[in-house]
């Protein structure tokens, strides 16, 4: 058991004062850290008068868990204690006079949500070198912390414009395959059009030869011809002769 892969925790814990007399408050910062994997560390300080560490081991942590009554491997327990220092109902509870060295005792309290196990940190309180070299460390790993969220920040970023550049890229592929295949239809369609007109031209050519005008004309002209054709003059008279022998022929009878 310890605490292999654990991401150090910033927050702001609310402030109160177990007693009535309270003085000044500061804001405050605290940091929750596993340097050794094996200790837990938290560190609270209001960067002023008020400084405040607490180490916890392994063993003490399973104390406190037996304390607290939270059930479950050790894991489940890990995830509870920093699901609980990451919600929002986190305090440090201070208590004793409040003069220029501040509280003289502090707490931190920690609740997944309201019905669930309170975490409880008893703290102790820094003084001189002490206090100065945990402030600098707390400043220094949170200044590590904004560098790490900075570099994963520009990665993302790096990231979302890679992409930007590929999706438009696909885009300009897409609208390009997209105008191939429209420019190809067309292409198939003008192609089918004109066989369509060419053959049509070819069987009015092929079958609409009596009825071209130039024929049409030409038979016109020789109806013309058979109709005004004159009987030639021996015949017509053979023919009036005819008639009127006949004629004679009736009147006699």
């Amino acid at each position: 058991m310890n605490f292999e892969k654990f991401e150090p925790i910033f927050g702001e814990p609310k402030v109160e004062w177990a007693d009535s007399d309270s003085g000044l408050l500061h804001r405050f910062l605290f940091h929750v850290s596993a340097p050794h994997s094996s200790d837990l560390v938290v560190r609270v300080t209001d960067f002023h008068s008020n400084t405040w560490e607490a180490k916890r081991s392994v063993l003490q942590l399973e104390d406190m868990r037996d304390e607290v009554g939270i059930g479950g491997s050790w894991s489940d327990f890990v995830d509870y204690v920093v699901a609980s220092i990451k919600s929002e109902d986190v305090k440090i509870v201070l208590q004793g006079c409040s003069n220029s060295d501040g509280a003289a005792y502090a707490r931190l309290v920690a609740q997944k949500s309201k019905g669930m196990p309170r975490i409880s940190i008893l703290l102790t309180k820094l003084m001189g070198s002490a206090a100065s070299e945990a402030v600098a460390n707390l400043s220094l790993e949170l200044f590590k912390a904004f560098k790490s969220m900075e570099n994963l920040v520009a990665q993302e970023q790096e990231h979302s414009l890679q992409l930007k550049k590929e999706i438009s890229a696909e885009k300009e592929r897409n609208e390009s395959i997209q105008n191939q295949v429209l420019y190809s239809k067309r292409q198939r369609l003008q192609k089918m059009n004109f066989s369509d007109k060419t053959d049509v031209s070819t069987s009015l050519t092929c079958n609409g030869l009596q009825d071209s005008p130039g024929k049409q004309v030409a038979q016109s002209t020789v109806s013309t011809k058979v109709a005004n054709r004159v009987i030639p003059a021996h015949r017509r008279a053979k023919v009036r002769g005819a008639l009127l022998k006949d004629m004679e022929d009736d009147k006699d009878n």
